[in-house]
Parts: C-alpha cells; structure tokens; sequence
C-alpha cells in the first residue's frame, strides 16, 4: 500500500510539474504574443497600463475613462467603443485595472478591493493629464466606478454603466475562483490550472458572457484573453471576484452619496449579472439617474449596440458641458 501511495504521489507530482510547465510557456507566449501598446503611469508603489484614442486636449467632459470588468483587460471595452468615441471627439482613456492587462498590483492581494482600485485609478487619472472625466465601467468595474464618484468625486465628472455590479446577489462566484484566492493554495493552483481551463472553457466561458449575442468573431484573439493564462493575473482575478460581494453589501446603502449624473445601461436578457439585482436598484438608489433596459440584449449592451452607447454619452457629455457654462 506504501508503495502504492508513493507511485500515485510521483504521478501527481510528474503531472503537476507538467501543468506548471505548460503554464509558463503559455504565460510566456502570451506576453510575447500581446505586449503594452500604450503607456506607463506612475501610482502609489507602481504603475497602471493605460492606452489613449481621440484629442488629447478634450474637455473633462469629453474625456471618458474605461474601466473594464473582470477576466478581461482594457481591450474589451476599446475594441467597440475607442473608435466611435475617438471619431465623435473624445479622448478615451482605457486603464488596465490593477493586476490585469500589464497594470501592476502594487498592493498585492490588498488592490482585489474595489476602493483601492478607484484610489489607484484616480492617480492613475492625474497623471495622464486627465483630472476629471466620464468614467465608462463594465460589470465589475461598475463597483469600481461607483466607489470612485464616492471616495474621489472631483475625478468622475458623470458615470455612464454597462450592466454593472453593485448590489449584493444570491449565489457567490464560479468555485475556481475560490482556491484560485487563498492564501499559498492559489500559487499552486494558478501556477498548474489556468491553461488547462482556459481551453476547455474559454469558448463557452464568451459565449455565456455575450448570449442571447453572438460574440465578435476573433474576440477571444483581440481582446487578448490569453494574458489571464499568466498565474499573478488569474490570482489577481480571482481575488478581486471573490472580493466583491463584500464590499457591494458595504456600499450599496451608500450610493445616495453620489452626486453626479450617471446612466446605467443594461440589457434585460442579461445572465451573467441580474439587471434586476443590481442596475434597476443602483437607478433606484441614485439621485441623478437615467436607467436604459435594453430588450433581448445579454451581459454586453456596448457590443449589441454601440451606437446606442455612443448616443447616450453623448448627451450626457453635453449636459455636463451645458451644466459648466
């Protein structure tokens, strides 16, 4: 039986060695494949990734800073916006959140909270020249937004939301984000995993994102998901995701602190976070809010209509300007 338990203990730890190699070559491969495009910017202990689209010398009004959401990085949200956006004349500003993308996590498993990313995206602001501006988030970063208009309200000028996570929800995170954020067991895991889950589920992963949508096709490609396969990312992840429902619960008595105009848009097909849970309440809970439901539209209204979104900052930039004067 010993000598049972120890050839079953060296083909674990062959197969474990393999993975881990598997997963460095792939990390690799993948920072190889996908480098920074933009630029650096300083923050407290480090530096946030950013990449800019449209005139630098746009109005804060007319500057919309992207957040993006969870397991994904900037280019989710450039790769349909950055364009309309840049042609209509605005300066896009798309951050890498803190351990995503090519952004530091300065802080460590300490940057998974929504109020130090919204710290360090408010520097991250200041040194790109860019003091004030409409944030744009996605789902996760809808807390990060939030927390920004709340703790630093001199840097978010209005919020324009795409189906965004603010509100407490039953149920919890996918369990591979569990061990993929404890302490020590998620070096292993992150380290041996990620790749192997990553092409068993990348596919299906996007199309629950984009149902009833289809996604673009290439998406997985252009928005280089593959940089999650590094293991600092997909910790950086997983401690951000099972971070969340804790500082939502914290928050969401809270939102009636922010007072700037925001536009929460939301598809009412919508799985992945529930409309319902979360955009019609933070409407609700606001005082300055315009709510649009999008019909059969899922998790990703800035890709089923991007006119639309375009349309909507649009008139929030030219109430904001209309409000200046």
């Amino acid at each position: 039986m010993t000598k049972a338990l120890a050839t079953l203990a060296l083909l674990l730890g062959l197969v474990l060695l393999a993975l881990a190699a598997w997963t460095w070559i792939a990390s690799a491969r993948a920072a190889f494949r996908f480098p920074p495009q933009g630029a650096f910017v300083p923050v407290t202990g480090g530096r946030l990734h950013l990449r800019e689209f449209g005139p630098r010398d746009a109005p804060p009004e007319r500057t919309s800073v992207m957040i993006h959401g969870a397991s994904c990085n900037h280019a989710a949200l450039t790769l349909p916006l950055a364009g309309p956006l840049a042609a209509a004349g605005f300066r896009v500003i798309a951050i890498d959140r803190p351990g995503h993308g090519h952004s530091d996590r300065p802080g460590g498993r300490a940057d998974a909270s929504p109020a130090r990313q919204a710290s360090l995206i408010a520097e991250a602001m200041a040194a790109a020249g860019a003091p004030r501006a409409v944030v744009l988030a996605h789902s996760f970063a809808g807390a990060v937004a939030t927390t920004l208009a709340m703790d630093h309200p001199e840097r978010a000028a209005g919020l324009l939301l795409l189906s965004p996570a603010t509100h407490p929800w039953p149920g919890g995170v996918a369990w591979y984000n569990h061990p993929g954020s404890w302490p020590v067991i998620d070096v292993l895991f992150s380290n041996t995993l990620p790749v192997a889950g990553f092409m068993l589920t990348a596919r299906a992963g996007v199309d629950i994102v984009f149902k009833p949508q289809a996604a673009p096709p290439g998406y997985i490609e252009a928005t280089e998901l593959a940089l999650m396969l590094r293991p600092a990312s997909f910790r950086a992840n997983a401690q951000d995701l099972t971070g969340l429902l804790a500082h939502v619960t914290e928050r969401a008595g809270r939102y009636g602190a922010i007072r700037q105009p925001a536009v929460i848009i939301a598809g009412d097909a919508d799985t992945v976070v529930s409309t319902t849970i979360h955009s019609e309440a933070l409407a609700r809970a606001l005082p300055d809010a315009k709510l649009v439901v999008m019909p059969g539209v899922g998790h990703t209204p800035h890709h089923a209509d991007t006119a639309r979104i375009v349309a909507e900052i649009e008139a929030l930039s030219a109430r904001l300007a209309a409000g200046r004067r």
